[in-house]
């Protein structure tokens, strides 16, 4: 007895406790609340024709007014932080697992083209309706990406059309913004097949006509990105889907990295080398650039906020990239009106303020692009009005060094270059010290692309690095350089023995190679009088060539040893010799097996012959190896046991197509 009357006792505080929450809500229980979304859902899913019933508003909304002592304070406010998810209808179990199992489909191969047609056709009625709900379901949102990727024209335009009305919120949304984003990077293709479609079915002809063309779903995004420019760019999905429009709109796309989420090389957490992947260019309507020019005077209404935003700022490091190719005298209007905001913060002051907004991750971010679009002539006087006279502070910046670096890259002209270099080449050994290799980098690459001060620039490296004087130290540049080391720290020597010979007894091997230290040289060896350099190379030992070759890095120096035309082949032959006996351990080597690629490429016969022979002795090993088997079959040395006849006959031809094709290339 004393059990059941706790257990009623535990009810009555249960249906108590119930009878609060749902007084808390305004709404009759749980369960009624997940049938009345059910509800809806299903209501818009049964009505595809109605794009306009998946607005959030027809949601029943959770939402209640706060008071004061109200037992449910801490879940009324996780209600508010999610009340845009509560605003966006969401997709059924049921609905949810029919798109896993089309996921799973669109990941493997169909037998058939035709097979292919009729699954896309199939499972986008199925959408039909609900695409707003899918294009924002996680999910949903994968399947979308890949039914574009894979749609007809007229296919793609219907599923868009159903999602115009709701651009904004699809283009904020986590999951939605990639929908609208990859609809977008497929419009090159898409364009090409509406324009090539000679006729159509019965079918497809009456879709095309009742969703229009490519060019009024681009046209209709403009306008919602226009009325609210700085809310789409302010968010961080919405400002993906701005920067592809304007590739769109400029004809310009670029391709993404084979590898998702691959990062290049960095320094202190930025790139490299921006803008390494590949772009395609492609024609665009004659609507596109006026509505390209519409856009980005949008960014002078609230250049503050786009200069300095962290999320705004990348869709105008964007559209400055597109403007420059496309519309050239927008992109230089632009540029002086982000320079004039910059330099004008605090005129008062001895300096420009532009320096101090060099200092900030944002800003110089924009900085650095603007560096990069200008024309030489505007260049020139930003350098003179802003830059010169601070290189060296700049240069010694955590933050604005990277801006000094694409100063050094943008420059236009040798005049320009020789009053950069002459205010920053005596501060080499301070911007060593700091760590910033890519200004120095930059330098000595600026120095090779204009034929300009490249004498002064290897002396001021060898000054820096403390290989200069005495004399018998500039044996061991290339050691230096590879590892950006100075010679004491190299060598292991004191600050007291800084002015000492060089003893050859103290050399020390090779041990690591720095990826800048890598570009340093291949730089240097492009120079018209590269000898110190070369000279130190081929004074390398066997063991260092072999780690310089199978590094990632140092195994491009190769590459510039072997193409550099102030390079003879006796000169890179000496050096090369030394790999001798050392092929089988190259053609293991991943690194080192595309050494062995690029230096048959440019050999002799007689090279190629006394490269074969070794290499056969250990023919098998090599094919058991994963990079040796490579090197097996370009090099064809089964041809060379069996037939070395036939094989000599065929380097011979293959040598002659090179050379003759070489100089093809050089008329």
């Amino acid at each position: 007895m004393g059990i059941k009357k706790k257990s009623e006792e535990d009810k009555r505080k249960k249906k108590k406790k119930r009878q609060s929450l749902e007084a808390c809500k305004g709404k009759k229980g749980k369960k009624g609340r997940e049938a009345a979304f059910h509800g809806t859902v299903k209501t818009l899913s049964l009505e595809p024709g109605s794009s306009e019933q998946i607005v959030g508003d027809e949601i029943p909304s959770s939402k209640g007014p706060r008071k004061a002592g109200n037992p449910c304070k801490g879940l009324k406010q996780k209600e508010t932080r999610d009340s845009d998810k509560k605003q966006q209808p969401k997709l059924d179990p049921k609905t949810v697992g029919y798109f896993r199992r089309v996921h799973e489909t669109l990941q493997q191969d169909f037998d058939s083209e035709q097979e292919k047609r009729l699954f896309l056709r199939n499972v986008l009625e199925e959408v039909k309706g609900i695409e707003f709900a899918v294009a924002t379901d996680t999910l949903g949102s994968v399947v979308l990406q890949r039914l574009l990727e894979l749609a007809s024209p007229p296919q793609a335009l219907r599923l868009l059309f159903a999602l115009c009305n709701h651009f904004f919120q699809v283009s904020c949304h986590r999951s939605g913004a990639h929908v609208i984003q990859t609809a977008l990077l497929q419009y090159p293709r898409l364009q090409e097949q509406e324009q090539g479609q000679q006729a159509a079915s019965a079918e497809e002809g009456a879709e095309e006509e009742a969703a229009g063309k490519l060019e009024d779903i681009v046209l209709q995004l403009c306008t919602d990105v226009k009325d609210k420019f700085l809310m789409y760019n302010e968010n961080t999905h919405g400002s993906f889907v701005v920067r592809s429009l304007f590739q769109v709109l400029g004809g310009i796309v670029q391709q993404e990295s084979a590898k998702k989420g691959s990062r290049g090389h960095t320094v202190g957490g930025r790139k490299a080398n921006p803008g390494s992947n590949p772009l395609i260019e492609f024609e665009v309507p004659e609507s596109f650039p006026e509505q390209l020019k519409e856009l980005a005077s949008c960014f002078q209404e609230n250049i503050a906020g786009f200069v300095t935003g962290k999320t705004a700022s990348l869709a105008l490091q964007v559209a400055l990239q597109v403007l420059r190719k496309k519309l050239p005298l927008v992109c230089a209007e632009l540029c002086d009106a982000i320079v004039s905001f910059l330099s004008s913060r605090n005129p008062s002051a001895d300096y420009s303020s532009l320096l101090v907004f060099l200092k900030d991750q944002t800003s110089s971010r924009v900085l650095e692009e603007v560096l990069l679009v200008l024309d030489g002539k505007r260049l020139k006087r930003l350098f003179h009005s802003h830059f010169k006279g601070h290189l060296l502070e700049l240069s010694a910046h955590p933050i604005a060094n990277f801006t000094i670096q694409r100063l050094l890259a943008a420059i236009p002209s040798k005049k320009l270059f020789a009053t950069v270099f002459d205010e920053l080449s005596p501060g080499l050994e301070d911007v060593l010290a700091k760590g910033h290799m890519g200004v120095i980098t930059e330098l000595i690459a600026a120095c090779r692309r204009h034929s300009c001060r490249q004498k002064e620039g290897l002396a001021r490296l060898m000054e820096a690095f403390h290989c200069a004087v005495p004399a018998s130290r500039r044996i061991t540049c290339s050691f230096l350089f590879l590892s950006l080391l100075t010679y004491e720290i190299y060598f292991g020597k004191d600050d007291s023995e800084c002015a000492t010979e060089h003893q050859e007894e103290s050399e020390r091997p090779l041990q690591d190679v720095n990826y800048h230290g890598s570009l340093l040289m291949q730089h240097l060896l492009h120079f018209c009088d590269p000898a110190p350099v070369l000279l130190s190379l081929a004074a390398m030992t066997s063991a260092d060539l072999m780690t310089l070759a199978c590094s990632k890095a140092g195994s491009h120096v190769f590459d510039a040893l072997l193409t550099s035309s102030s390079i003879s082949e006796k000169q890179w032959k000496k050096v090369l010799r030394k790999l001798k006996g050392h092929y089988v351990q190259l053609a293991c080597s991943k690194s080192g097996s595309r050494v062995l690629d690029r230096v048959w490429n440019v050999a002799t016969l007689a090279m190629k012959q006394e490269m074969a022979e070794e290499l056969a002795e250990r023919e098998r090993e090599l094919h058991g190896d994963p990079f040796g088997h490579h090197i097996v079959r370009n090099f064809a040395l089964t041809h060379f046991l069996k037939r070395r006849g036939d094989w000599e006959e065929h380097q011979l031809t293959e040598n002659k197509r090179r050379r003759l094709f070489a100089e093809l290339l050089e008329d």
